[in-house]
């Protein structure tokens, strides 16, 4: 494969997990906050945001792992990468059971009633996106590329 169309399947993946983040961003912003978009209908945090803010959140952390595993091309993962990976994904599982909790029935509002996105909740959900923002730092590469060094070309003697 050429140096060209290497670099340039590169910054592809990289434009390609940018977008993804981005529009995860949009979406999360979209259940966090529909006033924003002109979307507001109610007061109340109901089912519906949280569920479009999860998406969002779940559409984010596949857009880093996308972006950052495309910085670690052509290099072996280090073992930091491999938990970062797990702490994202353990995060996002923390996000989801603490929005969820009302409906998944260990919430403090049983489910007849009005799901509430309370401050135990937020906090939950704040502690798992904490836990991604650490996933991903670790997901970092720290050090530089290592390339492929060329043997030098063998002199001819006359």
């Amino acid at each position: 494969m050429s140096a060209s169309s290497r670099r340039s399947r590169f910054s592809n993946r990289l434009r390609l997990g940018l977008m993804v983040s981005v529009v995860g961003f949009l979406v999360f912003v979209l259940g966090a906050d529909p006033g924003l978009y002109g979307l507001d209908r109610s007061p109340p945090v109901g089912f519906v945001q949280i569920a479009v803010f999860l998406i969002g959140l779940a559409i984010i952390c596949v857009g880093g792992y996308i972006t950052l595993m495309t910085l670690w091309e052509g290099r072996e993962r280090s073992i930091a990468a491999d938990i970062g990976l797990r702490l994202v994904s353990t995060g996002y599982v923390i996000a989801v059971a603490s929005g969820m909790a009302d409906i998944f029935g260990f919430g403090t509002q049983p489910l007849p009633a009005v799901p509430y996105f309370g401050p135990w909740q937020e906090t939950g959900v704040l502690i798992g996106e904490a836990v991604i923002g650490l996933g991903f730092l670790l997901m970092l590469p720290f050090s530089p590329p290592r390339h492929k060094e060329k043997s030098p070309k063998k002199k001819h003697k006359p």
